[in-house]
């Protein structure tokens, strides 16, 4: 009986919203060129999640969209940094985050040194994750939903123009009942949302959307 109720109360939400300017990019002039992620920003107290963010963007994105000529954050930084570029892109960000601009000078430099036109600049606005008790018996608490929150900007640069050539705003909630302990993780979503995006981005239809991964316990 237990099972039953379990198996029955089980389950996964995803509710999501996409706010997309589609701005003034060529589609075939996307896939023509090289798009390189940049070093994300991020909320407060997200700061060691930039590298996971990215990570997870360029793995679905890479899943979903193969015509598409991407550059992983870990080869941007090391063409930055061989090329002695550090203070510079340094300095790039600490105007970024009074002005929310990235200076054409230096943007330029970035995508000559990346042999990228196109760069890939992600901003975590918010995540949040939390639970609760959602079926109990005799006491015990059986069943808990997972929940977790995120909304991201995603942009696409161009290094030649300085112009942003295309933006979109993601906001996506996961609730999963489950009875195990797996939390909804930070990967989970972000990979959700960077599939919603793939979905987005001009050019060829994407290909079938990454499979799900099961949960703990299944």
């Amino acid at each position: 009986m237990a099972c039953a109720l379990l198996s029955a109360c089980t389950g996964l939400v995803v509710y999501s919203t996409a706010d997309t300017q589609v701005g003034v990019i060529d589609p075939g002039l996307l896939q023509a060129n090289r798009l390189a992620f940049i070093t994300p920003s991020t909320i407060t107290g997200k700061e060691e999640d930039k590298q996971a963010l990215a990570l997870a963007f360029a793995g679905v994105l890479s899943e979903r969209r193969p015509d598409l000529q991407l550059v992983s954050l870990a080869e941007t930084l090391s063409a930055i940094n061989a090329a002695g570029l550090s203070e510079r892109y340094r300095d790039m960000y600490h105007d970024y985050r009074d002005t929310g601009i990235f200076r054409s000078d230096i943007l330029r430099e970035v995508g000559k040194v990346i042999h990228s036109r196109f760069l890939i600049q992600l901003k975590l606005a918010q995540f949040e994750q939390d639970s609760a008790g959602r079926w109990s018996m005799l006491g015990l608490r059986l069943v808990e939903t997972k929940r977790a929150r995120m909304r991201l900007f995603f942009q696409i640069w161009d290094s030649t123009t300085g112009r942003i050539v295309w933006e979109s705003l993601h906001e996506l909630s996961v609730a999963n009942d489950t009875y195990t302990e797996r939390a909804v993780t930070f990967r989970d979503v972000a990979r959700r949302v960077a599939n919603d995006v793939a979905d987005l981005l001009p050019g060829r239809p994407p290909s079938p959307p990454f499979p799900e991964e099961p949960e703990e316990g299944e």
